[in-house]
């Protein structure tokens, strides 16, 4: 027997790092935005700039990998 076969329930982490300007008034509120967006879509804060999710699946990973792709700041 396999490792598939003990294990077929399957989740994935979507973690997401990152370090935004904030220097004037438009960048942190660009950042703002941004980390309400994550916490919109599921994520959690782990740290200030680390948000995590799980997902039940790799497509749904790939949903909010594409969605976080999305949110970030110009």
């Amino acid at each position: 027997m396999g490792y598939e076969a003990l294990n077929q329930y399957r989740i994935m982490w979507v973690l997401v790092f990152f370090d935004l300007p904030v220097e004037t008034k438009k960048q942190r509120k660009a950042a703002t935005l941004f980390r309400k967006s994550l916490i919109n879509d599921g994520f959690t804060m782990f740290q200030f700039s680390i948000y995590m999710r799980n997902c039940p699946s790799r497509e749904n990973a790939d949903v909010h990998v594409k969605r976080v792709k999305g949110m970030l700041p110009g």
